[in-house]
């Protein structure tokens, strides 16, 4: 890349960021709402633990703004996967479909099952699983003479897909729904980044059965640490719950447990920050799309790269601002890094790819040559909401 792009790059941040003599991190939390009130309404109840008032008054505002049934509060994004994943049924050795482009606990929490990350390709134009190419690839893997998905390959059972909606931008869900009923197998989202995204006017999270959220400290909104799980299936639910509190058997002052469970609840103080934060969410996401279109417009004229935008069926959250590079290049993405990086503007790289990782460099995968040109074109720019306060 030459050094006359770089200097054009950083001005048009720049423009949209204005004063760059301190460093501008990736995405930070804000606390500019209730949240000390609802802390210290937390902490003078002592009810600090995942019993007491902030976790399900979480749990039903959450329902709220997503439209699911149920809502079930843990103590992280990938527990949300992980317990999502066991309620379904994966097993040890049974496949599980991800895009290879994702950040590494959508494939952990695969592991943890003692199951087997099966990897696929994601679509240039949306970031999420290619449903056209996956039903293409499966067709040609898949035992027809089965009653169930089984990769003749391997001879495994491929039990589930997980969608990812990649930096807050929503995958094509219809198509991909379709084809796990083709297939006989469960869709699971991964929504960790899209809280408050849209598909085709309604929340995502609402095609499976299940879906997850993430609350970590870098999200839209935080509780610290913290995740979600959200169901059209109140039985569903009930069971999570109950696994989620180590299976102990309700009712009964003995500690009598009914299967192995998982201590996986988010304790009341954490749900009350996440109160807090879902309050002020209608504004963050009103900043992040102005910070979008100020993204946008700065990079409209410059033909070297974009600034990717939501999909035609979609409302993004933009939770990161994606600048593309149009002539891909690892090596160009790691000086352009450096120069942002100098420069004050803490950019970073796409998430390494799954197949790149050690433990996952030989999980099964289809051809994944567009992961991996998108891989060496992406930088993630500056995107916490509040930035707009700069503008």
């Amino acid at each position: 890349m030459n050094n006359n792009l770089s200097l054009q790059i950083i001005q048009k941040i720049k423009n949209v960021l204005g004063d760059l003599s301190q460093p501008i991190p990736l995405h930070e939390p804000y606390f500019l709402g209730n949240e000390k009130k609802y802390l210290e309404n937390c902490i003078n109840s002592r009810y600090v633990s995942y019993i007491g008032e902030y976790v399900k008054k979480f749990e039903e505002n959450l329902c709220e703004h997503t439209h699911a049934k149920a809502a079930l509060a843990v103590v992280s994004g990938t527990a949300a996967l992980h317990l999502a994943l066991k309620l379904i049924g994966i097993e040890p050795q049974d496949e599980v479909l991800l895009p290879s482009l994702t950040f590494v606990a959508t494939a952990n929490a695969v592991s943890y099952c003692g199951a087997i990350p099966h990897l696929v390709e994601v679509d240039e134009d949306t970031l999420g699983v290619d449903p056209e190419k996956l039903d293409h690839y499966l067709s040609t893997i898949i035992d027809q003479h089965s009653s169930q998905c089984i990769n003749k390959v391997t001879g495994r059972k491929i039990k589930a897909l997980i969608v990812v909606h990649v930096f807050g931008h929503p995958v094509d869900l219809d198509p991909l729904l379709a084809l796990c009923q083709k297939y006989g197998i469960e869709l699971i989202e991964d929504s960790a980044q899209a809280l408050g995204s849209e598909y085709k006017n309604r929340p995502v999270g609402n095609v499976g059965r299940i879906a997850c959220l993430s609350f970590n400290g870098n999200k839209i909104i935080t509780t610290g640490g913290g995740g979600t799980l959200l169901f059209q299936d109140i039985e569903l639910a009930n069971k999570a719950k109950h696994l989620s509190t180590t299976a102990r058997v309700a009712g009964n002052q003995f500690f009598n447990h009914d299967q192995i469970g998982f201590n996986y609840r988010m304790p009341n103080i954490n749900a009350a920050i996440g109160c807090a934060q879902l309050e002020r969410l209608d504004i963050k996401l009103k900043q992040k799309r102005k910070l979008a279109n100020s993204y946008i417009q700065e990079f409209t004229n410059i033909d070297e790269v974009k600034i990717f935008q939501e999909p035609n069926y979609a409302k993004s959250n933009y939770w990161l601002n994606t600048l593309i590079l149009n002539n891909p290049s690892l090596e160009n993405v790691k000086n352009l890094l450096n120069e942002l990086n100098n420069n004050n503007i803490l950019a970073r790289p796409a998430w390494s790819l799954m197949h790149h990782l050690p433990m996952y460099k030989n999980s099964p995968r289809m051809d994944l040559a567009v992961s991996q040109k998108l891989f060496n074109s992406i930088i993630n720019l500056p995107s916490t909401a509040e930035l707009m306060e700069r503008i």
